[in-house]
């Protein structure tokens, strides 16, 4: 199965969820479901439809996206089972970290000026 995710690489989701994630749980089919609901739930967010356009939007910005799926997808796999953490709070850690920033992220795309420059730049 190949990647289908728009927004993140494997390689940036795999660079979010860290050398310790599980695999049993860090499939690709998990991986692009993830994906989809990181999409899904920005362009809701945003109401602008990012995926249908984002092969267009400037490398500079669509850092943010990229960064948001990846560590959405990051999160979801640390949280799927933390059997390759050596503690349970070394994943929770991470779960927070990311949570953190999907969180300021969030308030960033929230924000319609945002949306626009995002999609004009």
């Amino acid at each position: 199965m190949a990647h289908t995710g728009i927004f993140a690489t494997k390689a940036q989701c795999d660079a979010m969820a860290g050398e310790n994630v599980d695999l049993t749980g860090y499939t690709e089919a998990n991986i692009n479901s993830w994906c989809l609901e990181a999409e899904s739930y920005i362009n809701v967010l945003c109401k602008f439809n990012f995926s249908d356009h984002y092969s267009t939007l400037n490398a500079d910005v669509k850092a943010i996206l990229q960064e948001y799926e990846a560590r959405y997808v990051a999160m979801s796999a640390i949280s799927y089972n933390m059997a390759g953490f050596t503690t349970r709070s070394e994943g929770e850690d991470m779960i927070m970290v990311h949570s953190y920033r999907l969180e300021k992220i969030e308030e960033i795309l929230k924000n319609q000026d945002k949306v626009t420059y995002i999609h004009g730049a």
